[in-house]
């Protein structure tokens, strides 16, 4: 019973941090709106929160990756992903270079980090494996699908010129378009954190040594014969 007790408490105090955690989320958007007159654009703060999100979640990964040997292959993977999102929501930075030029910086980091996995291919395989067994994967794979998928539809011009008609406010669109990736980002880091967190190594108690008896020890001793 105490064992279900406390499962529960844990559940419930995740649940309690998640929710506090959008909420969190939430107040960027209430800051572009309300308070810097709708400026929903790509220094928004709302579009700052989410690049930070992808920031700290990919250098998550590459340090597990770096401090554990044998899933480094599969965590470099992971955070090579989500630094080629990042590269992507930073590319109006990129295009100062050339229009479309993140694309290039995208490839470089997805073949440094495929020269890593390589290395110890089964090892990636076992690692990716893992992940996709935890119960952290689904609410990962959700925030993927919210950004990559729902966002990307949810924020078609055709949908909101057609609700709005000739009210069409391209401010109210960006802002439902943007918050659905700041949830799915938002997602993203909680899954992330939390697979971390579980798969951690567990640091192995030191164990006293065991002294034998000294009645062992004299057994073994050679015996002293007298002249």
């Amino acid at each position: 019973m105490r064992e279900n007790l406390t499962i529960i408490g844990r559940e419930m105090a995740v649940f309690i941090f998640a929710a506090l955690f959008l909420i969190l989320m939430v107040a960027p958007i209430y800051i572009d709106v309300a308070w810097m007159n709708d400026a929903l654009h790509e220094t928004s703060l709302t579009e700052t929160t989410q690049e930070a999100l992808l920031a700290i979640v990919a250098v998550l990964f590459f340090a597990a990756a770096y401090q554990r040997p044998e899933q480094r292959g599969a965590l470099t993977l992971i955070g090579g992903f989500y630094s080629c999102m990042l590269i992507r929501e930073l590319d109006f930075l990129f295009d100062i270079i050339h229009h479309g030029s993140w694309v290039w910086f995208s490839l470089a980091v997805t073949a440094g980090c495929f020269a890593v996995a390589i290395r110890s291919p089964k090892r990636t395989l076992q690692g990716l494996a893992n992940l996709l067994q935890n119960r952290s994967w689904p609410v990962m794979a959700s925030g993927f699908l919210v950004v990559l998928v729902f966002s990307r539809l949810f924020g078609t011009h055709y949908l909101w010129e057609h609700m709005m008609m000739d009210g069409y406010n391209r401010v109210v669109k960006n802002m439902a378009e943007e918050g659905t990736e700041l949830l799915g980002y938002s997602l993203c880091t909680l899954a992330s954190v939390r697979y971390l967190w579980q798969t951690r190594p567990v640091t192995a108690a030191v164990s006293e040594p065991v002294l034998k008896p000294m009645a062992s020890h004299r057994s073994k001793a050679t015996p002293i014969t007298s002249s």
